[in-house]
């Protein structure tokens, strides 16, 4: 892990990297996060506002990261440093130390991530046996949710499930998602097809497509498609860093962050597909967030036929955007970690990892403080790692030596217009994320 890629340490393919990549990228930011704040800023006008944000950021943002990974061949800890590095010894110390904060955010996001993605095997678990069938929505949820230590065994089976995926490195990583994330498209494609015979579902797709341009006047809907495009797209300053790594040199950063983005977008479409036209035919609250999926949904559920099948399918794809986004929290921090601590065995580092986020999240698990731990990271800890790493690629960071990766395996070259989208255009967005989201208290 020092530093050293073996052909284990790789991405065997250019569609593996980026399936898990797509991984990554999505998970509840796409399946409760991208409706929730469509429907509650704009609909189709949010859509615009958000395509615009993740053109820009797949195109400079994503790539930066992913370029920064593959230089350095290690995880935040090491590529702070050596992108710092290229100012000095001196420089190259203070971004080490820098880096801890979005690593420190990655853990963070993990801790609370796992415990949402237990309630969700809860949620399966339930749908199998047919109890979410037989109880009221609210009931069903509070009885767990509200009751101490309640879903200890699925928050095991989760943190545990996710390290075994990973302890052959990049080689597990993609051979999973190579299977969870054409299976979570194929799975919401299913749904969106059952939801789209619902009565009364064509307000919903007309408020998703029809923009209200009056929602164009209202900056916290520009601000808030700026969030939601840098949470989905996992630019924290840290967790793309990893997948860089394993990423060879012939591939275009560039493209692939594209793709990536593309596939991640679609995720976000057709969860709201499924999900706002499916509230717009039972009346119910588009702007419910994480009400969705353990309130809104199983409503719906209940009252369709063949409802348990249909839940069955919903909260397996659910776990697969769960578990391929932890899959990349735990990585960026193991490799971080063993790179830093080149002792530390690489299977102990995640165990580790494991043990701190059952330790913490079990305490969360039993007051219920998931929810506002969620946005105490994502308010105080995220933007400012996007931050911190988008000024380290384009301010302190050399100018050449920053292209000079980019355009590694790059069909078409990257230069000073490239460079300026960067330095000037998304830079300042991510200080104006970050200040925004510190003054209001925004999550994100």
């Amino acid at each position: 892990m020092n530093g050293k890629h073996t052909s284990e340490r790789k991405f065997a393919s250019r569609w593996g990297f980026i399936l898990a990549s797509v991984g990554s990228a999505v998970g509840m930011a796409n399946v409760w996060g991208f409706p929730n704040k469509m429907g509650s800023n704009g609909g189709g006008a949010f859509l615009l506002i958000y395509l615009f944000f993740i053109l820009i950021f797949s195109f400079v943002g994503l790539p930066a990261e992913f370029a920064i990974g593959r230089r350095s061949k290690t995880g935040t800890l090491g590529s702070y440093a050596n992108a710092w590095e290229t100012r000095g010894e001196k420089p190259a110390k203070a971004g080490g130390l820098l880096a801890w904060l979005p690593l420190a955010g990655s853990m963070c996001i993990a801790v609370g991530y796992a415990v949402i993605v237990s309630y969700v095997l809860k949620a399966l678990t339930d749908s199998v046996t047919g109890v979410l069938m037989e109880r009221s929505p609210a009931e069903w949820f509070e009885g767990f949710a509200f009751a101490e230590y309640s879903v200890v065994p699925f928050h095991i089976i989760v943190v545990v499930g996710t390290l075994l995926t990973l302890f052959l490195g990049a080689k597990s990583i993609e051979k999973t998602n190579k299977i969870m994330m054409p299976a979570f498209f194929v799975i919401f494609l299913v749904l969106a097809v059952r939801v789209a015979f619902l009565p009364g579902v064509w307000e919903g797709y007309r408020f998703m497509l029809i923009p209200r341009w009056q929602a164009l006047k209202d900056p916290m809907v520009w601000v808030t498609a700026m969030g939601q495009a840098f949470f989905s797209l996992s630019i924290t300053g840290s967790g793309m860093i990893v997948y860089g790594s394993y990423l060879d040199e012939k591939e275009d950063v560039v493209s692939a962050s594209l793709r990536t983005a593309l596939f991640d977008t679609i995720a976000a479409f057709v969860a709201a597909l499924v999900i706002i036209p499916a509230c717009y035919a039972y009346h119910l609250d588009v702007a419910a967030g994480p009400g969705q999926l353990f309130g809104t949904l199983p409503t719906i559920l209940q009252d369709i036929p063949f409802g348990r099948l249909f839940a069955v399918i919903l909260y397996i794809a659910m776990i697969f955007a769960g578990v391929s986004s932890l899959q990349n929290m735990f990585e960026v921090v193991g490799e971080s970690l063993v790179h830093r601590f080149p002792r530390l065995n690489r299977s102990l580092a995640l165990v580790i990892i494991g043990a701190v986020c059952l330790v913490f999240g079990l305490n969360m698990e039993a007051i219920f403080q998931w929810g506002p731990w969620m946005d105490f990271v994502s308010i105080y800890i995220i933007p400012l790692g996007a931050m911190l790493g988008a000024v380290s690629w384009f301010w302190v960071m050399k100018k050449d030596i920053l292209l000079d990766e980019i355009n590694k395996g790059a069909e078409k070259k990257h230069g000073r217009a490239w460079y300026a989208i960067g330095r000037y255009l998304y830079v300042p967005m991510t200080i104006v994320l970050c200040l925004i989201a510190l003054r209001l208290k925004i999550a994100f």
